[in-house]
């Protein structure tokens, strides 16, 4: 009989941990060897499996196996951002033998189901669906060519393999889960495909829970209904009855909304995105109640051992000679890609992260003459990295990042990187002094890069968002840019942020850096010390199953309940 076959967790599960959990991820960040994420949601979807494998966990992933990744990010001949897709190959993965069909745009399409050993990477098991087959003609096959896809067919195709395909999936491992837990709503079609399985939206709503992720409404994914009716989005269902389902009114699907509608528990992301999603949110009818599960990372793939077992025995030279090695290793891939040396003994500014608008990337270098002032410091001198992959169509961050590019070749302690996946991640934050991070508050919803910045004596300095209100203190772990009036307009808003970024780096960081090492010191380990009780992701992994997969069901009120059949 094949191990797939009435399948299990290849492990013992404690008491604690026996619901069965199938979590539908588009993307996971869980080795710089499967490039199958793009950034923050693939992250924290990686240290899921990881903790969730930890802790033996009746969990597991179902994902998508990209053929060309995200894209490969590398340089044009003037050194500006290139997007590359190149073909991908995994032997590492395990033929499951399972393949099964789909409807999409009314035509079926094979899928065959390849699967990620928890051995490998310490993981629990991951399933990934793929379309690249050669029964399917070349549309059928592109469906997981890229992911994040820019055109809106091909991203609707993704998000049924990913659900419809997952459920089917489940079926045939004889997986019969308890929760079907949707990261973000790209999954929602499974929600439809359980409806007519089941006959009952109850029925769906005491399985489903969903995480939400955008803390602005406007950000949240929209759809026309006719489109996802004709790509095959409700399984059959006819568009009235889906849009019925959904209490849409109008022909515009709000795939958050609809997730909030079918779920019977929902999270943010961190504690400020709770109150921000329930806001949003509060103000629709039958929606599903909002919690919060603070996300992590997992401290056992990010940590570097010898900073930690230094730390561990109080041997700070030791301590800060490993810094120091690390930074040393991290210049050397500036000196690699850039063609300049860093020194390690001067504070090394890291801001890394998805270039988008709202993070602003660019913030410290809008007043050249303000910048030019800290870059040429001889008194406190500083050496600056950025490194970060915009969406390949978002044109407005590509443009701020080749903008970097080309400001940074003025200045010999400015650098620009490329390949911002798993390991320059680690080298970035195992080699920088200050984690810098920047959102217009209130935009991050979570923003964890900070977290395994922290693991690896990086201090952060950021705006007051996402998961950073539940750590920071100003001076002792951390460094705050004070608040600013968020209903001021973003160009007054980014301009205070701006100056007084520059104050706290110049008055407070610079000198403590320089002129009060032990003093410094002291914040670092502060600042290691106190990011792993709560910010490891087996603290996450474990409120999930005690917030989220156990919590108690609670049917719709009859005034607002749907009927169960058509």
């Amino acid at each position: 009989m094949s191990q797939f076959n009435n399948f299990r967790v290849p492990y013992s599960v404690p008491e604690q941990y026996q619901t069965k959990t199938a979590y539908f991820c588009m993307e996971y960040g869980i080795d710089q060897a499967l490039k199958i994420y793009s950034g923050g949601l693939g992250y924290l979807a990686g240290s899921h499996l990881r903790s969730a494998y930890q802790l033996k966990q009746n969990f597991i992933g179902i994902g998508i196996l990209w053929r060309t990744g995200y894209y490969d990010q590398g340089r044009n001949i003037d050194q500006s951002m290139k997007a590359q897709f190149l073909e991908k190959d995994y032997h590492f993965l395990e033929d499951t033998g399972i393949t099964f069909q789909i409807s999409v745009n009314q035509h079926p399409v094979g899928v065959k189901v390849w699967y990620l050993n928890p051995e490998t990477f310490g993981t629990a098991p991951l399933f990934l669906l793929s379309t690249d087959l050669p029964e399917n003609d070349y549309l059928a096959r592109s469906i997981c060519h890229r992911l994040y896809d820019s055109n809106v067919e091909a991203k609707i195709a993704q998000y049924i393999l990913l659900g419809v395909g997952g459920c089917k999936l489940l079926e045939a491992l004889g997986f019969n889960a308890d929760r079907y837990h949707l990261n973000e709503a790209h999954g929602l079609p499974a929600a439809y495909y359980l409806y007519q399985q089941w006959g009952s939206l109850e029925a769906v709503r005491q399985k489903m829970v969903i995480t939400t992720h955008t803390p602005v409404e406007a950000g949240n994914e929209k759809h026309d209904i006719r489109l996802l009716d004709r790509m095959g989005f409700f399984s059959g269902l006819s568009r009235n009855r889906a849009r019925e389902l959904a209490r849409l009114y109008n022909d515009s699907f709000n795939m958050t909304l609809v997730g909030l509608r079918v779920s019977h528990v929902a999270n943010g992301v961190s504690k400020l995105h709770g109150q921000v999603a329930r806001g949003m949110w509060g103000n629709y009818e039958a929606i599903c109640p909002i919690t919060h599960v603070t996300y992590s990372q997992i401290h056992l793939y990010w940590s570097d051992k010898q900073l930690d077992a230094a730390l561990a025995a109080g041997d700070d030279a030791t301590f800060r000679e490993r810094k120091s090695v690390l930074k040393g290793k991290l210049f050397a891939e500036v000196a690699n890609q850039c063609g300049k040396i860093f020194r390690e003994d001067v504070l090394t500014i890291v801001w890394a992260r998805r270039f988008a608008g709202y993070k602003r990337a660019d913030l410290i270098t809008r007043d050249l003459a303000a910048f030019e002032a800290l870059v040429h410091s001889t008194r406190y001198p500083v050496q600056i990295i950025w490194a970060g992959k915009p969406y390949p169509t978002d044109y407005e961050a590509v443009t701020v990042f080749n903008h970097l590019v080309h400001l940074s070749k003025n200045y010999a302690n400015c650098a620009v990187l490329v390949g911002y996946e798993l390991a320059l991640s680690k080298l970035l934050k195992q080699g920088s002094d200050i984690w810098l991070n920047t959102p217009r508050v209130p935009r991050e919803a979570s923003g964890t890069s900070g977290m395994t910045a922290a693991m690896n004596a990086s201090v952060n300095f950021s705006t007051n968002d996402g998961w950073i209100p539940e750590f920071a203190q100003h001076g002792e772990n951390s460094f705050i840019v004070p608040e600013v009036d968020a209903h001021l307009p973003h160009h007054e808003q980014d301009e205070i942020d701006r100056r007084n970024l520059l104050r706290v780096l110049n008055e407070e960081i610079l000198p403590l850096y320089y002129d009060r090492p032990n003093d410094w010191l002291t914040i670092v380990k502060n600042s290691m010390n106190q990011v792993i009780p709560f910010f490891d992701s087996d603290r996450m992994a474990d409120e999930y199953y005690r917030t989220m997969y156990q919590a108690s069901y609670s049917p719709l009120p009859e005034s607002t309940r749907m009927l169960s059949v058509d």
